[in-house]
């Protein structure tokens, strides 16, 4: 068993940079559009390795470095790229290039005698000055070829791209989009009617069309609900409540059902005139199906029932009830299609729930108003994506995933010239800010040599010498085209990145380097806890 320490300067330093150098080496040879792949060994004898191109899923399959003091540091980025990359689906590289850029060089500075915490300051200053460079030269994304071109530059897939294009351009920013894994190779997309969440029969058995493998009702009214239904005569008033109003079907959402019940509605005597199907709880997460039941009855009317503020199926009234023009479940999913909710309460729900988006500065928050969003605007898409090996498949569909994110983000906050131009261009703003202390110059020039390592880096990737390309790069938008070999204007040639991407990045990386800086001590325990999760 490992023993308890405490490590300091400078032992701390040259520990966190290993680590950290460890962990951004394995992942810079990812960036770019001519990029290289990752091989990552399986933990059992006789499996094919794992190839990977994801600069977050390489982070995160770096579970320990050998050395305690290392494996800090590399536990440190690796956190940074996971969030990262969960949050916005890509700039994973582009940030650890940064990170490690910045914590280097701003080591130098620290063992000449420079003030950690005023340089920390400063960095976080000059952050500001770049946030403020990349929104001046933000560019809309607004048409499908907009969306289809920068689809293509991010995943380098023109199939990939033109799918991805046409479905952001009709769901739009917010709209549901299901990436799964298809049958046959390539890629296929399809639109969905209505809203859907992630729930599912109860019992298979509840499903008649086994060709379609899926049970709609149509006119049907919609219990929402949490409540744990134990007992057939508990369904008694809420039936005579849906025959009283003539509706073709009811569907049931609840927490759990007793087999009682699943035998009830399995073996209906009026399958056709009058159909009953029990839906588990809308979302594979707890957290999320409370807000799942509110979102639901937006749609379809009615209001949830909650079995902790004290509802039961005795006190159920009409009006609680939902209701919707049809409704269908399968073993995976449940959905509605021309729901009757209050049209302006649902707009007024709609708009307030994007006013909470724009103003957040909670990625998780983010991510899920965009989902909730999305299935109150209804209208949906399932695009699949197959290759001809399972790793070939899950590859496409990581960057299929990946690249909706960015595209997501492009739709909403615009785009940037890519190839690492607009992180360029802002080093001449940097470099025109004179500091009047010896920290901020300092800051000035860590900064300015962060932001031109993600493009030294894609040039390397695509074995292009970076000094030579470089010096001919005057600015206005230049960049080189690594793939065609030449300068051109990165606008015109669309090769663009998400805005939203390359800002995260940069602000992700830089705040997190400059913290990381200031870090003098390093606790040991004698048996840290286990995470493959970082």
């Amino acid at each position: 068993m490992p023993k308890p320490a405490i490590i300091f300067q400078p032992d701390v330093q040259n520990a966190f940079q290993r680590g950290i150098n460890q962990i951004v080496d394995a992942v810079t040879p990812t960036l770019g559009p001519l990029s290289r792949n990752v091989s990552i060994e399986r933990n059992f004898p006789g499996q094919a390795p794992e190839i990977l191109d994801n600069g977050g899923v390489i982070a995160r399959r770096i579970i320990e470095l050998p050395d305690r003091s290392d494996n800090a540091g590399a536990m440190w980025i690796r956190h940074l790229l996971w969030r990262l990359h969960e949050n916005t689906g890509d700039g994973t590289a582009t940030a650890a290039i940064i990170f490690q850029t910045v914590y280097n060089e701003g080591l130098r500075y620290l063992a000449a005698g420079g003030n950690a915490m005023q340089l920390r300051r400063e960095l976080e200053q000059g952050l500001n000055v770049i946030l403020d460079m990349l929104d001046a030269m933000t560019l809309p994304v607004k048409t499908r070829t907009d969306i289809a071109r920068l689809a293509e530059a991010t995943s380098q897939v023109p199939e990939m791209a033109a799918s991805l294009g046409e479905i952001l351009d009709v769901i739009g920013p917010f709209g549901q989009l299901d990436i799964r894994t298809g049958r046959a190779r390539g890629y296929e997309h399809h639109y969905v009617d209505g809203t859907y969440w992630k729930s599912g029969v109860f019992s298979d058995q509840m499903i008649r069309d086994k060709l379609l493998d899926r049970r709609t009702l149509t006119h049907a009214a919609v219990l929402i609900s949490d409540l744990e239904i134990q007992d057939p005569h508990d369904l008694v008033p809420l039936m005579r409540l849906a025959v009283r109003d003539d509706v073709n079907g009811l569907v049931i959402i609840a927490k759990k059902i007793s087999d009682q019940i699943k035998a009830l509605i399995i073996n209906n005597e009026k399958p056709g005139r009058f159909d009953i199907i029990a839906v588990k709880p809308l979302g594979s997460k707890a957290a999320d199906q409370a807000s799942n039941l509110q979102d639901l009855a937006f749609l379809v009317g009615g209001r949830p029932l909650i079995q902790a503020a004290g509802d039961s199926l005795h006190t159920v009234q009409w009006e609680d009830l939902g209701h919707a023009r049809r409704a269908w479940a399968d073993s995976e999913y449940f959905g509605v299609v021309g729901g009757q909710g209050d049209v302006p309460v649902l707009r007024q729900q709609i708009e307030r729930l994007q006013r909470i988006y724009h103003t957040s500065t909670d990625l998780d928050e983010r991510k899920d108003i965009q989902r909730r969003v999305g299935r109150l605007l209804g209208g949906s898409a399932v695009l699949r994506v197959a290759g001809i090996t399972k790793a070939e498949s899950t590859m496409r569909k990581d960057l299929a995933e990946r690249t909706a994110a960015g595209l997501r983000g492009a739709l909403l906050e615009g785009a940037l010239p890519g190839g690492g131009t607009a992180l360029l261009a802002c080093q001449q703003k940097l470099q025109g800010t004179h500091g009047n202390t010896p920290e901020a110059i300092a800051a000035n020039r860590i900064l300015c040599r962060a932001l031109r390592a993600p493009a030294q880096a894609i040039l390397e990737n695509a074995g292009y010498d970076p000094g030579e390309i470089l010096a001919q790069i005057n600015g206005s938008g230049e960049g080189f085209d690594v793939v065609r070999g030449k300068i051109v204007n990165m606008k015109e040639a669309g090769i663009l990145d998400s805005a939203m991407v390359i800002k995260a990045a940069a602000r992700t990386a830089i705040t997190s380097a400059a913290l990381a800086l200031t870090t003098d001590v390093l606790i040991q325990q004698r048996q840290p806890p286990q995470s493959t999760a970082p």
